[in-house]
C-alpha cells in the first residue's frame, strides 16, 4: 500500500475512460452516419440543407452508404410486389366493406371485390416520393390507388350495358380499366402486375333476375335451335337416303330393261345369222346327219321324210347379197352403249361374238 500511488491510478483511469468514450463515439458515429438498404427495397435521399435540398433524383441500391444524418435523410422504398385486396368480407383485408361500386350505362348499381398486385420502379421511386411524401405502399394502395382504380372502373362501366358485365364482356372491362390504372400510375413509377375480380359480381336482386330470366331464355332459345338443325339434318339425311335409293332402283330397273333388250337383241341376230347362213345344201346335209337310220312307223306317201326339200319354197337369195347381210349383221352385232352411270374401262379392241348353230333344223316353210 505503500506504493500506491493515486495520482497515477487517477491518470490511468482517465486513459481507459478517453478510451472507451472514443470507442463508443466512434460507434455511434458509425451508426449515424452510415445505413444499410437490404434487398427488394430502394434508398431515397432528401437533402435538407444546401442548394440541392430536397429529394435527389437517383435512388440508393442495396448495400452499405454513409451519408450526413444532420443534412441528410435516407428513406427505404419496398421494391418487391405489394397485393392488396378491397372486399365487403370482414375476413379478408381490412375489417370493414372495401368492395369497389360502379355503374353500368343504364345506371345500375354493381358491387365487386378486387384484388390488386403492383410494386414501385427503382428508378421512378424518388419521384414517387416527391409526389405523395409516403413510403408506406400498402397505406398509398388504399388511397391514392384505390382512388385510381375506382375512377377507371366507372369510366368503362359507364359504357357498357349491365348484361353485357355480367356477361362476356367482363374480361375485357377488367383489361381496360388495368391498361387505364397503368397508364395513370406509371407516371409515377407504379407497375400494375395484375387487377382482378374476386368473386361474383353483385347486383340489385330485380336486375339479377331479369338477367337470369334472359340467360334462360337464351338458352333455351339455343337449344330450341340445336333440335331443329337435328331434325333438319335427320330430314336432309332421310332425303338422301330415300333419293340414293330410288336412283338405285332406277338404275338397277334400267339394267335389267336394258339386258332383256340386250338378250331379245342377240336372240334376234343370233336367229338371223342361223337364217342367212343355211342353205338348201346344209340343211340337207343337216337333216341326214341328225337322222338316226330309222324310219317312221307310220308314213303316208312315196317319200322318205326330212330327206329331201324343196328348194323353191326355200327363202334363198343369190351368194353376192348374201354374204352383204352377213357382214351387215355380224357389224351390227357389237354391244350396246353402256349407261354412263355405270363405270366400264373400255375394251382395247372390238370383241368378237361367234355365230350358234342350232342343233335342230327349222322346219322348211
Amino acid at each position: 500500500m505503500a506504493d500506491f500511488d493515486p495520482t497515477s491510478f487517477i491518470r490511468f483511469a482517465r486513459r481507459i475512460a478517453t478510451a472507451a468514450l472514443i470507442i463508443f463515439g466512434t460507434l455511434w458515429l458509425g451508426c449515424s452516419v452510415t445505413t444499410r438498404i437490404d434487398a427488394g427495397h430502394v434508398g431515397v435521399k432528401v437533402k435538407l440543407v444546401g442548394s440541392q435540398r430536397g429529394v435527389q433524383d437517383e435512388p440508393l441500391t442495396p448495400g452499405w452508404h454513409f451519408f450526413n444524418p444532420v443534412t441528410e435523410q435516407i428513406i427505404l422504398f419496398p421494391t418487391n410486389v405489394q397485393n392488396v385486396v378491397w372486399t365487403h368480407s370482414p375476413n379478408e383485408g381490412r375489417p370493414i366493406d372495401e368492395s369497389l361500386n360502379f355503374s353500368s350505362s343504364e345506371g345500375a348499381n354493381i358491387s365487386a371485390d378486387f384484388g390488386l398486385s403492383f410494386h414501385v420502379d427503382q428508378p421512378m421511386a424518388p419521384k414517387l416520393y416527391n409526389k405523395f411524401r409516403q413510403n408506406d405502399m400498402i397505406a398509398l394502395a388504399n388511397s391514392y390507388i384505390r382512388n385510381t382504380v375506382r375512377e377507371a372502373l366507372n369510366e368503362v362501366a359507364s359504357k357498357m350495358k349491365v348484361e353485357e358485365i355480367y356477361g362476356v364482356g367482363k374480361t375485357a372491362m377488367l383489361k381496360e380499366v388495368a391498361d387505364r390504372c397503368r397508364e395513370r400510375l406509371g407516371t409515377f413509377g407504379v407497375s400494375i402486375d395484375q387487377l382482378t375480380i374476386n368473386g361474383a359480381l353483385r347486383l340489385p336482386p330485380l336486375i339479377a333476375d331479369a338477367i337470369n330470366r334472359a340467360l334462360e331464355a337464351s338458352q333455351n332459345a339455343a337449344q330450341s335451335r340445336n333440335r331443329v338443325a337435328q331434325v333438319e339434318a335427320e330430314a336432309r339425311q332421310a332425303i338422301t337416303q330415300a333419293t340414293g335409293a330410288a336412283e338405285a332402283a332406277r338404275l338397277r330397273a334400267q339394267g335389267e330393261g336394258d339386258a332383256v333388250i340386250i338378250r331379245a337383241r342377240a336372240e334376234a341376230q343370233a336367229n338371223e345369222s342361223i337364217r342367212l347362213s343355211m342353205t338348201p345344201a346344209m340343211m340337207q346335209y343337216r337333216a341326214i346327219e341328225r337322222w338316226d337310220g330309222r324310219m317312221p312307223m307310220f308314213q303316208g306317201g312315196d317319200k322318205m321324210p326330212l330327206l329331201t326339200f324343196d328348194a323353191a319354197k326355200l327363202d334363198t337369195l343369190d351368194e353376192p347379197t348374201r354374204q352383204k347381210r352377213l357382214k351387215e349383221l355380224f357389224d351390227s352385232a357389237r354391244p350396246a352403249p353402256i349407261p354412263s352411270a355405270i363405270p366400264t374401262i373400255a375394251p382395247t379392241s372390238a370383241p368378237h361374238f361367234p355365230v350358234p348353230v342350232p342343233s335342230a333344223v327349222p322346219a322348211p316353210r
